[in-house]
């Protein structure tokens, strides 16, 4: 459940000293946001120092990747590092954070080039951390080993929680965390050594401060996993489109991003790797594109797999079955076309 906003002054009143005489009438509260974890920003309308925090709740996450403890660690080493807003007060329940000045990208803003120089280097940044006591299994393992038993769950209820048109999407949904899909998860993934990695770069998680910089937000699901999937979910939430007229008012649209926009993010990001010569430079783009296509399809299920368990305690105006449904039917539509007619596709 959501804390309240007296709540939330309250803890901010108590994390923060400048703010312990401020009462409800002299803070604003944003609208809350978050597509797994609920976060508000609270602005002072007095002048006070820090004038705005953002208040991250965290009891009750049950799609947590990494441990409490875990968790806790990475964020303040990405604080540290300069990578993550810096931390003002951490607790079991909540976090407050550094209020950054400036705006979430929008779906228009990835296909700024200027933008993506700037995201890639602060990618590159982030895959050079090594945060203690990480579990030594990838993102997906995790994910499916914890989510799939979340969408299990939720897929078991629909009969009594879900329209008859949510239902039937529901019966196509119960794949999901089958060891099949996991299998069809794996054949996408690169043969390369993973790294420690953001896991959910879609534009809405990566702000523009004022000054013109760039910061990676949400860091719920890092851990261990392949850098392509970093890239690939720069361009992943990019296909979506919303307000339409008819029932559920959105769908996911053809993709706008072609192979020069994957390229010129990844070209951004290996000006930071020293290489051999041009020809191992172009090797090496060529293969990171390749295996963020590939990446993008692990996007949508991941996207599909995150959607189910809020389906039933939804923080956002959206419904998540069709959501949920629209995105695994992408990813198996496009896995068959990848990989469906190879001899490895048909293995057992």
């Amino acid at each position: 459940m959501s804390p309240t906003n007296e709540t939330v002054l309250r803890r901010c009143r108590d994390a923060v000293p400048s703010w312990r005489a401020l009462s409800i009438a002299d803070v604003d509260f944003d609208a809350p946001k978050g597509f797994s974890s609920f976060t508000i920003g609270v602005r002072a309308r007095v002048p006070v120092d820090p004038p705005a925090v953002l208040y991250r709740h965290l009891a009750g996450k049950e799609n947590a990747i990494l441990d409490a403890d875990t968790e806790r660690t990475t964020f303040l080493l990405l604080g540290d590092a300069g990578i993550a807003a810096r931390c003002l007060h951490y607790a079991d329940t909540h976090r407050i954070e550094e209020f950054f000045t400036g705006r979430t990208l929008t779906a228009d803003d990835v296909y700024d080039d200027e933008i993506r120089r700037k995201v890639a280097a602060e990618l590159f940044r982030l895959h050079r951390l090594e945060p203690p006591n990480l579990p030594e299994q990838t993102f997906f393992e995790l994910l499916h080993a914890q989510w799939g038993e979340l969408a299990r769950s939720v897929l078991a209820q629909a009969d009594s929680a879900f329209p008859a048109d949510e239902r039937a999407m529901c019966a196509d949904l119960a794949r999901i965390h089958h060891p099949d899909t996991l299998a069809k998860v794996r054949r996408c993934l690169p043969d390369r050594s993973p790294v420690f990695c953001h896991n959910d770069t879609y534009h809405g998680n990566v702000f523009l401060l004022d000054d013109g910089t760039v910061r990676l937000l949400d860091f719920e699901f890092s851990c261990r996993n392949h850098v392509a999937f970093d890239f690939a979910n720069l361009f992943a939430e990019t296909v979506m489109e919303h307000g339409l007229p008819d029932p559920p008012h959105f769908r996911i649209g053809a993709p706008r991003f072609t192979d020069d926009d994957i390229a010129s993010l990844v070209g951004h990001y290996l000006d930071h790797i020293d290489v051999v010569d041009d020809e191992a430079r172009a090797t090496e783009l060529e293969r990171l594109v390749g295996e963020t296509r590939r990446a993008i399809m692990l996007s949508d299920y991941m996207y599909a797999m995150a959607a189910l368990p809020l389906a039933l305690a939804p923080i956002q105006k959206i419904r998540f079955i069709p959501y949920a449904h629209q995105r695994f039917r992408r990813f198996l539509t496009n896995w068959d076309a990848e990989f469906g007619d190879s001899p490895a596709a048909r293995q057992p």
